[in-house]
């Protein structure tokens, strides 16, 4: 399938067969493919939680509006940053560059994001975003569909999957086999509503 039509194709679909499973070889290339996503200075933030007790998919179920997706998907992914990425032994980023690149990124990670807090955030849902992309784009080439989702509540899912302090919930997504197609586009807006050339205000 051609990245095009991967595009053209991908839609959020809400109802999936729960009898479907994906084999764990699909899995593993599905997240393989998304780890290639970019990040910033290589600091790879995303952490992407495989829900797979159904209890607790059921209990998520009940803080995300009881959106069937969550339990009926062949996978869920709850697609979380690490803030402190970056200061978590950032040379490991850069292990495979030559000596003169490795030098010159890893101290300029540590002074990109040390005391920036919102630098951090803003780089943590950047990071999700680009690799959700990737994964619901993977997984239209495989034949399977998905859902990315805000939906529900942040603070209980985080509870439920032992967030850690230092991390921060970006979305959630559901992957599996459609039982139903999406509904028709709503309706996209004209390219030049959306596309600005140079500054706003003409």
């Amino acid at each position: 399938m051609k990245v095009s039509e991967a595009i053209v194709t991908r839609r959020s679909v809400k109802q999936y067969d729960p009898q479907h499973a994906m084999s764990e070889t699909e899995i593993r290339h599905l997240l393989s493919q998304a780890m290639l996503s970019p990040t910033a200075f290589n600091i790879q933030n995303w952490r992407f939680v495989q829900v797979r007790e159904p209890a607790l998919r059921q209990a998520i179920r009940a803080v995300a509006w009881d959106q069937a997706q969550v339990t009926d998907a062949s996978l869920l992914l709850v697609l979380c940053a690490d803030l402190k990425a970056w200061n978590k032994q950032p040379e490991r980023y850069w292990r495979n560059a030559d000596a003169a690149v490795s030098d010159f990124m890893v101290p300029a990670i540590h002074q990109y994001y040390d005391g920036r807090e919102q630098v951090q955030r803003d780089e943590a849902m950047r990071s999700c975003g680009i690799a959700a992309m990737s994964l619901m784009l993977q997984a239209r080439e495989m034949g399977y569909d998905s859902c990315p989702m805000d939906g529900f509540d942040f603070d209980a899912v985080g509870k439920l999957i032992n967030l850690p302090d230092d991390h921060v919930i970006a979305m959630m997504l559901a992957i599996g086999r459609a039982t139903r197609e999406a509904w028709p586009r709503g309706g996209q807006l004209p390219i030049d509503e959306v596309v600005i050339t140079n500054r706003f205000g003409g």
